[in-house]
């Protein structure tokens, strides 16, 4: 099993303990595909900031 799958099983069981039972599993893949995707973004963003903050006089 896969990273993505297990954080989708993950996130489907806690929304079904929190009362969310409209999400199929291929949603909850989709919305952990996205959160990756979002972190991977800031991540590059955080960087990129780091590095111009250094290069800074």
């Amino acid at each position: 099993m896969s990273v993505k799958a297990m954080m989708a099983t993950i996130l489907q069981n806690q929304l079904t303990l929190h009362g969310v039972h409209s999400l199929t599993p291929s949603d909850c893949e989709q919305i952990v595909e996205r959160l990756i995707e979002q972190l991977r973004e800031l991540e590059l963003s955080l960087a990129a900031r780091e590095l111009a903050e250094k290069q800074e006089p």
